[in-house]
């Protein structure tokens, strides 16, 4: 079973597929606390969450009509059963798109028969959580795969030129940074960006954002 606080039908707001519909199932916990992270809501022990299968969700997921799947969190591959799910998502011809956090080894869902898009975080400095990085998953990244960049700061900023440099990050898949909402102006991470030439990079302003409410959920 996995612990599921919400899902519901929107637009995913940021990575390759931005701007397109997507099934979102959020699940409940997460391993980190990052300083600026918009669904704490989500991770806490006293929140509520409705136990469901994977074939549950998938039956769910089927009567949406929408090809994209997120799977969301919190953190979902602390799941136990996120595996069976993927690949019962993935049989069925969807497109099954994961939003992890970066400290969870990728190998054993790399290597699942049905291989899901990651969408992986690396933390930056200001949020606290960078030493809980497992910087190998970037070795098991393919070109249809993202690395975000959430930054708050120009010391963040830094830190991922040099993570993007360091790992070879623009010839293995999508580069997206983002800043934390109402801490850094984009335009500085675009002057950013200008003087240090990086032409595979994509600044990402999270679309739901800017559509409704920057706190509502559900969308």
């Amino acid at each position: 079973m996995l612990d599921v606080v919400e899902k519901f039908v929107s637009i995913n707001g940021e990575a390759a597929h931005a701007g397109e519909l997507s099934a979102f199932i959020r699940f409940k916990g997460c391993n980190l606390n990052c300083s600026y992270c918009d669904t704490k809501w989500a991770n806490c022990k006293d929140t509520q969450s409705i136990p469901m299968s994977p074939q549950e969700l998938l039956e769910w997921v089927i009567q949406q009509k929408v090809i994209n799947v997120t799977l969301t969190g919190g953190e979902p591959l602390l799941q136990n059963d996120i595996g069976t799910l993927i690949e019962l998502l993935s049989g069925k011809g969807l497109r099954v798109e994961i939003e992890t956090n970066g400290s969870i080894p990728l190998g054993k869902f790399a290597e699942l028969k049905h291989r899901p898009v990651f969408t992986m975080d690396y933390k930056l400095p200001s949020s606290g959580m960078e030493n809980f990085m497992c910087t190998d998953n970037f070795y098991l990244l393919k070109k249809s795969d993202t690395v975000k960049m959430v930054a708050g700061s120009s010391t963040d900023l830094k830190k991922a030129l040099y993570i993007i440099k360091k790992y070879s990050l623009s010839d293995r898949c999508h580069i997206y940074l983002s800043p934390v909402f109402g801490n850094i102006e984009p335009s500085e991470m675009v002057d950013f960006m200008i003087v240090h030439n990086l032409n595979k990079v994509r600044l990402q302003l999270q679309l739901h954002k800017f559509i409704w409410e920057p706190e509502r959920r559900g969308v």
